[in-house]
This record gives structure tokens, sequence and C-alpha cells, in this order.
């Protein structure tokens, strides 16, 4: 999943369709909604976007859908499938309400003028971290990674943030970099490539499941600035115009993260039935909620879903003191931005 990466510096144009839930079995959980014993309430439509094929940084929205919290909240929630055209881009002209995205993704595309402001963390726990296969004796700390291979994505950021920690270890920070997208995490299983970054709890629960587990290192343990790797985006323009649907939708997404982090198996079971064409393998998605709740869903505080000012500038300001946010017309920045016009916690319900 760290190839969604990719996905802010897409500007392709895709057809997109409506992807609803699927049907679920007699021992799910019991749909919840008070509409089925009141009043129906009048739903007003809200759209969207994916950043990728459902997984599990999106659980919290297949959750609140399947158990009515949406309905309740008078919302007709459509889920816009993972597409060419960016979440940023779509979000940004209107084509949906809300989308998946990460930090850097919100800092790109806002920095060159898109209309997006990020409104939600699903995740409160970088999930990004420098992997290597674990029988690989001659890695054990990032200064071994110089003069090796490491299979990318093609973002802007990677190699910054790897010379960063690498230097930090007290290596030079100079490795060979090829390009590789997903097929990284297969490069680096089958001994094609020497590190690369995966997301821990997915891709790393992955390797482990196939036979070809990874040990990380955490880029945080080397002074790298934590950051948002999933972030659920908006746009101001949307927000102004619906304040009181913006509360309702992320109020009851709040819920459904938060019934995600305290029924973990029950939560990616609905996933799953959600999604049996694309999620096959129950046991990953099972361990991937199981890991997210335990670990990565709540902050410092206990809370789901609020940004911290703290993170945004610490990141924000790695990404303009390596010359890696420009403007519209594609000429770096040359002073770095007010990062609390990058997020809000303004529509999101009091702590």
């Amino acid at each position: 999943m760290r190839s969604i990466r990719v996905l802010s510096l897409v500007a392709a144009v895709a057809a997109l369709a409506l992807a609803g839930c699927g049907s679920s079995g007699d021992d799910d959980p019991p749909a919840t909604s008070a509409a089925a014993t009141t009043a129906p309430v009048e739903q007003q439509t809200v759209t969207l976007a994916l950043d990728w094929t459902p997984n599990t940084n999106h659980t919290g929205v297949y959750v609140a859908q399947k158990l009515g919290y949406y309905a309740d909240a008078g919302i007709n929630l459509k889920i816009l499938p993972y597409a060419s055209t960016s979440p940023e881009t779509l979000v940004s002209t209107g084509k949906a309400d809300f989308g998946f995205s990460y930090e850097a993704g919100v800092a790109y595309a806002r920095s060159a003028g898109s209309d997006v402001v990020a409104v939600f963390a699903p995740v409160a726990k970088d999930q990004y971290a420098i992997g290597v296969r674990a029988d690989d004796d001659s890695v054990q700390s990032p200064k071994d990674l110089d003069g090796k291979t490491y299979a990318g994505f093609g973002t802007p950021d990677e190699g910054p943030e790897l010379e960063y920690v690498i230097k930090q270890d007290g290596g030079t920070g100079t490795f060979k970099k090829v390009t590789l997208n997903t097929a990284a995490y297969e490069a680096v299983y089958n001994g094609k490539a020497d590190f690369t970054i995966p997301v821990t709890t997915w891709e790393g629960i992955e390797a482990k499941l196939v036979g070809k587990p990874l040990k990380y290192f955490q880029l945080e343990d080397y002074g790298f600035p934590e950051q948002y790797s999933t972030l659920l985006i908006s746009s101001q323009k949307w927000l102004q115009a619906n304040p009181d649907l913006a509360k309702r939708f992320l109020a009851a997404t709040t819920k459904g993260y938060e019934y995600a982090t305290e029924h973990p198996a029950e939560a990616a079971k609905i996933l799953v039935d959600a999604n049996p064409d694309t999620l096959k393998n129950p046991e990953l998605v099972s361990e991937s909620e199981a890991l997210l709740a335990k670990d990565y869903r709540k902050d410092a505080q206990g809370r789901i879903g609020r940004l911290d000012p703290q993170i945004w500038r610490k990141y924000g300001a790695f990404l303009y003191d390596n010359g890696l946010l420009v403007d519209a017309d594609g000429k770096k920045l040359t002073t770095q931005p007010d990062w609390t016009a990058f997020y809000t916690n303004d529509y999101l319900p009091a702590a």
C-alpha cells in the first residue's frame, strides 16, 4: 500500500463507478441503525474516493456503512473505487466530497494550488518503515544500507527520507535506486533488491504469511519526523458549503473507526464481506486489523481521528527544507507554508 503515495502525482482522468457494500452472513454483528425502529431520516448523498483497493485503512468507513451509522446521520454514502485519478484531484475538482490520502500527498497538492484539506486521521501512527529480508544478516541497522539497492515507488520524498535515516545512523546515505511500484515488495522478497518501504500493517503481515518475513527499521527511531500515512481529506469549498453534513459524516466515520478499534475481528469480517472480490485472504485482513486496533488507531491521548499540529509542522518542514514542495507553476516554494491551512479539526466530534 506504500504505492498509494504515487497517486498524488497522477493527473490522468478515469471513469468512476459507484461501489457499495456486499451482503453479510448470519454471524455478522447486527445492524444497529435506529432507522429500523424510527421514522426514516432524509438521506443526503456523500461521495468518498478510495486511494487503493479496499484494505484495513478503510475499515471504519465500511463498518459505519454496514452498522447504519451513516444512515442514522442522514447520509447515503457512495464509495468511489480506486481509479487512476488521485483522490486529491477528485476532491479538489468537486468529483468527490471526501477521499483517502496521506500527509505528503496533501502537502504536494495544496502547495501546488489544489483545494484539499485533511479532516480526519484514520491511523494515528506512521505505518511506514524501512524493510529488509529477515534473513539478510548483512543489514543490522540503516547504515548498512549504504551501497545497497532500494526498490521504490517514484515519489519525491523517498530518497531524502532514506538518506536522512541512514545518515542519522552513521552512514553516508548513498544507495542505488530502482522504481518498481508494487513490484518492489516481491523484488525484496526474492533478493533482487535489498530494501524497500512497506506498510507494516499490510505488506509486513503479508510477507510473514507467505513465509518471507521482513525486519524493520522504524523511521522515527532515527529522528525522522512522524507523519500521517493515512488521512481523510475534503475541500475547503465543500466544507464551507456543507458544514453540518461534514460534521455528521465525520461523526459517523469516527464511530466506525471506534467500533473497529474495539472489535477488530468483527470489523475485519465486515470489510471482507463487503469486498469479497478483492480481499481474498481473510487471515491477512484479520491480522492487519488487530495490529491497527492495538497499536495504530489511537493517538497518545487515546483519541481517534484528531490531527496533531506538531506532526504537520515537523514533517511539513522536512518536505519544505528538502525542496520537495512546488507551486502551481512547478517552482519550488521559497517560503514555508502555513501548515494550519493544510488540516482542520473543526468538523470532528468534540474531544
